[in-house]
């Protein structure tokens, strides 16, 4: 008996769960903030909502571009079929666990959501021990942060230390972080350096080891700093150094010159949301004038919400045989996400609470936008390969 299509490769069960998640997330999160329903759990809501934006949403993402970009780029085993449908089986399990909570006994909740990257973790390690270049073993201690962080904000929970819940997710979004500027810094160069040869503008310029070694070991620092409690003027100066290193790499890869390519312009953004973090991470330490918070949200909604878009629509064309294009409802959901992002961070600001509900309305909109573009792709057959550009 052939296995259904959707079983083939991990971004296509991935992708569509994550992207029906979030609509579903955003509305839980603004009937609650409205005050039209009482989420059940010991915390504030704005660390459950974190929780499942992080561990629920993002982590369906991240696994679905993960798992699929390491058999291409690492040459690993393509994790399908039965081990596939496990991981996925353990990611809803997680979701139920976690919204059942208040109903199951202490140890479930923390069991039922953390199993999904034990697992991932006993999978991976054999492949990438074998693999070549053993940056990529890079992955696991990553996703032993994440299993850490979410086993400790469990922990929180059962206890109500709003504290040590907080400092978890901070800790799983440094690890996000992380992973985004190492797989992000490899994938968008290498894309753009492809746009400009096939457009005759020129070549990427070669990775710079040194740049590349000295970005990740100032964002090492500021997590380290801000997870540890550091006075404000180190983490503030921290982040002013990772500032003005990732410029200096984002600004290597020439993306202005591809600006004209629908299918990059969101990576290049995201980046450049990324150093708005940084610079509003940098002003919050060192003046006061913004609001800490100001840079979780510049990264979560503009730099990781639109690369995600960016990812899941080349992915999703690539991998099921189609045009390496942007369809025009994928271009309106980038916008919506980018303006989401723009007035999370006004809001931030003083722009008041209306700009949070339609941010959160965008940011919703952007993935439904998605699943009305891609839900039956990703559960049909992929199309011939000749139907692929190269």
């Amino acid at each position: 008996m052939t296995p259904a299509p959707v079983w083939s490769s991990a971004f296509r069960p991935f992708y569509l769960l994550g992207a029906a998640y979030a609509p579903l997330l955003a509305a839980a999160w603004l009937a609650a903030w409205l005050g039209h329903w009482v989420v059940p759990a010991g915390l504030p809501l704005k660390l459950v909502h974190g929780h499942e934006f992080v561990f629920g949403f993002a982590a369906a993402i991240i696994f679905g571009v993960v798992l699929t970009a390491l058999p291409s780029w690492a040459g690993t085993e393509e994790i399908d079929g039965a081990r596939l449908k496990l991981l996925v089986a353990l990611w809803l399990a997680g979701r139920f666990g976690f919204w059942a909570a208040p109903w199951l006994p202490a140890p479930l909740p923390a069991l039922l959501d953390c199993l999904l990257y034990a697992t991932a973790i006993a999978m991976l390690a054999p492949q990438l021990l074998r693999v070549k270049n053993r940056l990529y073993l890079l992955l696991l201690p990553i996703l032993a942060a994440l299993f850490i962080a979410n086993l400790a904000y469990h922990q929180a929970a059962v206890r109500g230390d709003a504290a040590l819940a907080g400092l978890a997710l901070r800790g799983a979004i440094w690890a996000i972080v992380v992973l985004y500027v190492l797989k992000g810094g490899v994938l968008a160069p290498i894309f753009t350096g492809n746009a400009l040869r096939e457009k005759g503008r020129g070549a990427q310029p070669p990775f710079l080891m040194p740049l590349e070694a000295a970005a990740l070991i100032a964002l090492l620092a500021l997590a380290a700093c801000d997870l540890g409690g550091a006075p404000p003027a180190w983490s503030g100066s921290a982040a002013l150094a990772c500032l003005l290193l990732y410029g200096w790499r984002s600004a290597r890869w020439q993306g202005w010159r591809v600006a004209d390519v629908p299918l990059l312009l969101p990576m290049h953004l995201g980046f450049a949301w990324l150093l708005l973090a940084f610079a509003l991470k940098a002003v919050a330490d060192l003046s006061g004038r913004v609001p800490e918070a100001s840079w979780l949200h510049a990264f979560t909604v503009g730099s990781l919400g639109l690369m995600m878009l960016g990812l899941m629509t080349r992915v999703s064309q690539r991998h099921t045989g189609r045009p390496l294009a942007m369809p025009w409802p994928m271009m309106v959901a980038c916008a919506a996400m980018f303006l989401a992002a723009a007035l999370r961070v006004a809001a931030g600001v003083g722009a008041g609470g209306t700009a949070i509900s339609y941010a959160t309305l965008l940011w919703a909109g952007a993935f439904v936008i998605y699943l009305g573009c891609y839900a039956k792709v990703l559960l049909a057959p992929s199309l011939p390969r000749a139907n692929e550009l190269p």
